[in-house]
């Protein structure tokens, strides 16, 4: 069995190991991180051999915790990484290197056409119909997109979004309603098969798939951070958030928006940001939570995300691609179906 891992942010962790009788034996562990004292790399192989293949990944960090010498210092990786890659070895894991990538970023279309599309190029990438894609987004007009599990009353003050401009849409992924105005966020969306991510947790995943966009960030002079569960931040402040759904085709839609520019005030008449909502963050105002990408760099919003697009080609050797024509007739019949109805918006009301 052969495992890999790339710890975001972090170094890569090599397993290999065979299994005998449904328990793991000749466990070498391996990669480019740094350990002391040497010895610990024996006291980390001593934890796996004899460890049951079915063990989980809390399991098998658990047991390497346990192993581990009081001195031992792990730079670079941890317990729970080689766990993952142990998983990664027992599963049918695959990783960036075993796919042809494509980049799509393409003309403006509607917010609801965005998410249409986001359905439709993902269950395609899941049943072989279309290789794993980037695509950036581009439109014309502004929307509050709201989390697939969010109350709409709750989220977003009506008159302010009328006021304002701002339609109200609603995403087949969790998580948090995100204030969407024409030119100023940048978001994209990965749809990348359920084997690129298989043996990782949820928030192992978030953090692997986004590594990149980090990268790319740091390429501008950004000090690029990912902080658990779904947030890309600087020292400054949050960036952006991620969202993830994972279909029944085999695939997995991962998508982020981050803030290229704010308008605080805007903001605050959009969204409704209790205070409860921001309690943990330790600040007063929901608007001091962001720290978006023009300020940090003084680049237009097209160069950055040209920038984004060249790290993701120079690390995945991507291809530029576009939607095709059925795919964008499938993504439209969506919109009348679903997204753009009442039933669909308001089924958490």
């Amino acid at each position: 069995m052969h495992g890999e891992y790339k710890v975001p942010g972090g170094k890569l962790v090599v397993v290999d190991f065979d299994v005998v009788d449904g328990v793991i034996r000749s466990p070498r562990v391996a990669g480019d991180f740094f350990l002391e004292p040497d010895e610990a790399l024996g006291d980390i192989d001593g934890a796996l051999d004899g460890l049951a293949a079915a063990s989980d990944a809390k399991t098998i960090a658990g047991a390497i915790s346990a192993a581990l010498r009081p001195d031992a210092v792990l730079l670079g990786f941890s317990p729970e990484a080689i766990a993952v890659a142990v998983r990664r070895a027992l599963t049918d894991a695959t990783s960036w290197a075993n796919y042809e990538w494509e980049v799509v970023h393409d003309p403006a279309v509607s917010p609801r056409l965005h998410l249409a599309l986001d359905e439709v190029l993902a269950t395609r990438v899941g049943d072989g119909r279309r290789k794993p894609t980037l695509r950036f987004w581009e439109w014309d007009e502004s929307a509050v997109v709201i989390g697939s599990f969010q109350s709409v009353r709750n989220e977003v003050d009506p008159e302010g979004a009328e006021r304002n401009g701002f339609d109200v849409v609603r995403r087949i992924s969790g998580g948090g309603a995100m204030m969407m105005e024409k030119g100023n966020v940048v978001t994209y969306s990965l749809y990348v098969p359920a084997e690129l991510v298989q043996g990782m947790s949820f928030a192992d995943s978030y953090a692997f798939l986004d590594d990149w966009v980090l990268q790319g960030l740091r390429a501008i002079g950004i000090e690029a951070t990912y902080q658990p569960l779904n947030d890309i931040a600087s020292p400054l402040g949050k960036i952006g958030g991620a969202a993830q759904k994972r279909l029944g085709s085999g695939a997995v839609l991962h998508h982020v928006t981050m803030a290229y520019d704010l308008d605080n005030e805007k903001m605050l008449e959009v969204l409704r940001i209790g205070r409860e909502k921001i309690s943990d963050k330790g600040i007063a105002s929901a608007a001091k939570r962001v720290d978006p990408l023009r300020s940090q760099t003084g680049l237009s919003r097209a160069a950055i995300i040209e920038a984004l697009i060249q790290t993701f080609v120079s690390l995945y050797g991507a291809t530029p691609g576009t939607v095709s024509p059925d795919e964008l007739a499938e993504a439209e019949a969506l919109v009348e179906s679903k997204f753009a109805t009442e039933e669909w918006l308001q089924r958490v009301p």
